[in-house]
């Protein structure tokens, strides 16, 4: 070995120590490695950035912001919502959760696919009188096996098809991972579908400020349009149709203040008072196109820059004891009160007209950037640990429609995938699908930073060749296993480092490795890069090998150890079917 070689292999080694140790947090130990690697000369001074440039993060970053885009629209929420009507029993509710989580994980990120589906998780629990945790973690293994299926649904498909680029001149395309995945995720569904029960059903979640003050019962005020399906219906057939999760406190209709009578029906024009969680009541306006109360007033247009609070008023404050109208809360300080919460009390008045008290949480829209002066200059405490969707704009099916035509343009190769979904997520953020500042807050910059620093540190491992070193001593093992046997070992080994390093890192560490390996033993690169990509993407161990079990781990109420129940038997069911699923698909 020559004096490069172990100096890659040494900060390979080094790289992999820090990750272990976890007293850094991975885009820092990415940065380290490559500092490391310049300073040993084994990464090029001119080399030093190009990973910031490179196709993986550009992908990368734009399927986030595509993904949280999706996620606002609340399509995808509202159909669920529809067909959970449907089903009753904790087992099939849980079928049709992984379903969709699963499915959705090919089209957009799987950690997206998850977060945009968590709220429905919350609420089918209630509903069922269970623990959140009996579809959390469920979920986010069924977001895993999902995001296998297409190039864009993880991190690993767009390494390992950037890797096989480089070797053979010919990248993956969108869906030649599908057979592979697919085959997974099915058995991977069935697979929840009945051992759940191996998960303890006593977790519960980590306690958030929105808990302590027991936020349960906003009121707020909409209008009811002339396209709204709301229309015709009773009190009563509204609250129905809605699962009552929001009830009908008050009717306004004309200069009439009428009582929500059960038997009274629903008119366009009237003006509703509207009681009910958060969650619920923007799920309810959302899907039934309500028009809340401040919308249509100038200066507040839900373009970029405009957003939603929530406050506690405290005693001193001068709301107490006035109502919204009388402040003039819009005309001189710029915002709306749009939600008002009291302990205790079902409120049936009109929101400006609801006279303050302290103690009342509110929900104020404004200017992002003018709410916290407003809220000191009014005397109210902002709850910055619970973040509510209320009063936010969304754009439907724009999304969507972005989404089906970007995904067809990279499958049939018309357009490069980096290029297609760069500007997917430009439209999102030009179309108003997804303000500039949400835009930004979607991307996962640690996870970009650590891409754009380790990519030239695992292309020293080739430049050196140090990796065909390491894909040599591998070789005189795997010589004496059989061709599926190698391919079993590749799957294995990187589903054992992933929970240590993280799975990009992961693959950006084994897949030069394993196509050199692979041209070692005389076989084909295709099937250890998806073997690679498949054992990265399948961490079902911890929580913290993947950024979507580490989502549902404080929600779910988890322990570390209960990850390993669920997903012991299920990584040896993938280790066993993902193997022949992967040559049958790549003949080696």
């Amino acid at each position: 070995m020559t004096l490069p070689q172990w100096l890659s292999i040494a900060t390979l080694i080094g790289m992999m120590g820090l990750f272990v140790w976890g007293r850094f947090r991975y885009d820092v130990t990415a940065i380290i490695a490559l500092l490391a690697g310049l300073a040993l000369g084994v990464v090029e001074w001119e080399d030093a950035f190009t990973g910031f440039s490179d196709d993986i993060v550009i992908i990368v970053g734009s399927a986030l912001i595509v993904s949280a885009a999706i996620q606002r629209s609340g399509v995808i929420e509202a159909v669920l919502g529809r067909v959970t009507q449907y089903t009753t029993q904790v087992p099939s509710r849980l079928l049709l959760l992984t379903t969709t989580v699963g499915v959705l994980s090919a089209m957009i990120k799987n950690v997206g696919a998850l977060a945009m589906l968590m709220p429905a998780a919350f609420q089918l629990a209630r509903k069922n009188q269970t623990s959140p945790a009996v579809y959390l973690m469920p979920m986010s293994f069924a977001s895993l096996l999902g995001g296998l299926m297409t190039l864009i649904g993880t991190s690993p498909n767009i390494i390992v098809s950037r890797v096989r680029e480089d070797m053979t001149g010919e990248p993956f395309g969108m869906f030649d991972y599908f057979p592979t995945g697919f085959g997974l995720l099915i058995v991977g569904l069935i697979f929840l579908r009945f051992s759940y029960r191996l998960l303890p059903t006593d977790r519960q979640a980590t306690a958030q400020l929105g808990d302590a003050l027991d936020i349960s019962a906003y009121v707020t005020e909409v209008t009811v349009p002339a396209d709204s399906p709301a229309i015709g219906e009773t009190v009563a057939e509204f609250g129905e149709r809605h699962d009552n999760e929001v009830s009908i406190t008050g009717l306004i209709r004309g200069n009439m203040r009428g009582e929500a009578s059960a038997y009274v029906r629903l008119h366009e024009g009237d003006l509703l008072i509207l009681g009910g969680e958060p969650d619920a009541l923007e799920r309810v306006i959302s899907f039934d196109r309500l028009v809340l109360d401040g919308e249509d007033r100038s200066g507040l247009d839900q373009g970029d820059g405009i957003g939603v609070l929530e406050a506690v008023i405290k005693a001193d404050s001068q709301l107490v004891g006035r109502t919204a109208g009388r402040m003039l809360l819009h005309e001189r300080f710029g915002i709306n009160l749009i939600a008002v919460s009291r302990a205790g009390e079902q409120m049936t008045h009109r929101i400006g007209e609801t006279v303050l008290q302290a103690g009342d949480v509110i929900v104020l829209q404004g200017p992002i950037d003018l709410l916290p002066d407003r809220l000191g200059q009014l005397g109210a405490l902002p709850l910055a640990q619970r973040s509510i969707r209320l009063g936010a704009s969304r754009r439907g099916l724009l999304p969507l429609a972005i989404l089906a035509v970007t995904i067809p343009l990279t499958a049939m190769g018309i357009v490069p995938v980096a290029l297609a979904f760069f500007a997917a997520a430009a439209l999102m953020i030009i179309t108003g699908a997804l303000p500039v500042d949400e835009a930004y807050e979607a991307v996962d910059w640690p996870i970009l930073i650590m891409l754009g620093a380790l990519i030239p540190v695992s292309a020293s491992l080739e430049a050196t060749g140090a990796a065909t070193v390491i894909a040599d001593h591998l070789a005189i093992f795997a010589a004496q296993l059989p061709a599926w046997g190698a391919v079993a070992m590749i799957l294995v080994t990187a589903m054992a480092v992933t929970p240590f390093l993280n799975n990009a890192a992961t693959v950006l560490v084994m897949a030069p490795i394993a196509a050199v390996f692979a041209q070692q033993l005389g076989y084909r690169p295709e099937p250890f890069l998806i073997a690679i990509a498949v054992g990265a993407g399948c961490d079902f161990l911890t929580p913290i090998g993947h950024q979507c079990n580490t989502l549902v781990f404080g929600p779910g109420g988890y322990r570390f150890s209960d990850y390993a129940r669920l997903g012991a038997p299920l990584s040896l069911l993938v280790i066993l079917l993902g193997t022949p699923l992967i040559l049958w698909t790549w003949p080696i």
